[in-house]
């Protein structure tokens, strides 16, 4: 990680998301698995490609036979978007900008209601890690464990990953688990009262899953 990196970091209540990492180390098994660097795949799309996005990931395809996602992602790149999901500082500042936007307009007014899921979903174990997405905060462990999502302008949704478990009528089955999806259930959160013994012990049982 560069320094910069660092010192953000420590300023940041937020985490690295897996997925620069990720993003990281196929940046760097490019040249070996497609025979360009990412700089060599943009300079090629911008002199040689279409003009806009979805035109780019087309021609990518059909031209050079590339995969959907890595094609999307040249041509997303190629117009100046996802380069936060390359580099660990990026990120970090686009985290901040990420819930600055979520919590904007009539969405303000559930900043303290965010604040206070986040400060109990960091403090649930010394392990947890906040990674903002743009219209979700993820909550991880090794895995996703838990999520903050704006769903209305009076509501948050905070899902937990509970698997098949058995939960009282207020935990709502989300249908993820059929769906095999992370997040099974979820509290519908309208007020700081609403978060209440039930909430931490479910959150509890959820991020216990996850060791």
């Amino acid at each position: 990680m560069a320094k910069n990196a660092t010192r953000i970091a420590k300023k940041s209540i937020y985490s690295v998301h897996p997925g620069v990492l990720m993003t990281q180390k196929w940046m760097a098994e490019l040249k070996q698995k497609t025979g360009r660097t990412l700089a060599e795949w943009l300079k090629l799309i911008k002199k040689e490609g279409p003009p806009t996005e979805q035109e780019r990931c087309e021609w990518l395809k059909t031209k050079y036979g590339l995969g959907t996602n890595t094609a999307g992602w040249f041509a997303e790149r190629s117009v100046g978007k996802g380069e936060e999901m390359g580099d660990e500082e990026d990120y970090l500042q686009a985290a901040e900008k990420y819930v600055e936007e979520m919590f904007s307009g009539k969405k303000k007014a559930l900043l303290p209601i965010y604040d206070a899921l986040l400060k109990l979903g960091l403090n649930v174990g010394k392990e947890a890690k906040a990674c903002p997405c743009q219209t979700i905060v993820p909550l991880y462990r090794n895995h996703v464990f838990a999520q903050i999502k704006p769903t209305t302008q009076t509501r948050i949704d905070f899902g937990l990953a509970l698997g098949n478990l058995k939960a009282p009528k207020r935990l709502i089955d989300t249908g993820g688990y059929a769906k095999k999806d992370r997040i099974t259930h979820r509290f519908e959160i309208t007020s700081l009262k609403d978060i209440d013994d039930d909430v931490k012990r479910w959150l509890k049982v959820a991020y216990d899953r996850d060791a």
